[in-house]
């Protein structure tokens, strides 16, 4: 594996073959990979962080999905991928779905992992205030996130039984810088829906039955959308599915990347 500075991000490059291309969530980073990559092997894996997320800087424009798109088909650019598989995960979804509307050529395949098309209107004022939050309550902010994340996004099961997973989702939204985070939190309050009809490409959905920012009801919504996608719902799994799941992930990831060759 190698780490390079691309098109202004930070970026993980490894392995060989047919190219996937790794897009994390809100407080994530490459690592939300790390517990899946085992079922990526045979391929060239691209693990991007994305700006303000992880260990790429913000830059100096205002962030949003479409800017974040951007970001990414910059990378694929630099890298020279004219092909790719696209792994999303939450925030990250809503980016890799208007990468495939925008510019379905350079996409064969989508794995979303706790995807939605958008946040619900209701839920839009409330990401705002974590935005400010974080913005303004610097360190000790982001200690208080990553706990409430920590308590509202993982399952029942999980927090009995996975304490390791419970530390590295606090890692994860901790180790953020509070201005990255903020924008970031921006960019997906102000988030609009990709034509997702358009999506012709095999695609994968999965979430967690305890996963309340991806409900399965909602997912199912998104999966009568996408013609012939698939639909998977993973038991005592919240939203950080990855984490949580991720023997289940490894198996899905597997059977997807053998159909779609």
């Amino acid at each position: 594996m190698t780490t390079h500075i691309v098109a202004g991000l930070t970026v993980e490059v490894e392995g060989e073959g047919a190219t996937i291309v790794c897009v994390h969530g809100l407080g994530g980073s490459s690592n939300t990979w790390t517990p899946v990559m085992a079922a990526l092997q045979g391929h060239r894996i691209v693990r991007i962080d994305l700006p303000g997320s992880g260990r790429s800087p913000a830059g100096s424009g205002e962030l949003n999905i479409a800017s974040m798109a951007d970001a990414v088909q910059a990378v694929c650019r630099e890298l020279d991928i004219t092909k790719a598989i696209f792994l999303g995960h939450s925030m990250g979804t809503i980016v890799c779905q208007h990468i495939a509307t925008h510019n379905p050529a350079l996409v064969t395949g989508l794995a979303l992992f706790g995807p939605l098309v958008c946040p619900p209107d209701a839920g839009r004022a409330g990401i705002l205030a974590r935005a400010d939050k974080a913005a303004t309550g610097g360190a000790a902010a982001m200690q208080e996130i990553a706990d409430a994340i920590v308590g509202a996004a993982t399952s029942k099961e999980t927090k009995a039984q996975q304490p390791a997973v419970l530390a590295l989702v606090r890692e994860s939204v901790m180790r953020q810088t509070p201005e990255g985070y903020g924008q970031s939190c921006r960019a997906l309050a102000t988030a609009q829906a990709a034509a997702i009809e358009d999506i012709s490409v095999p695609t994968l959905l999965i979430t967690g039955d305890q996963d309340g920012v991806a409900p399965a009801a909602n997912v199912a919504a998104m999966a009568e959308r996408i013609k012939g996608s698939d639909m998977v719902v993973l038991e005592g799994c919240g939203h950080w599915t990855t984490f949580e799941r991720p023997q289940e992930c490894m198996q899905q990831l597997t059977k997807f990347l053998s159909s779609s060759k």
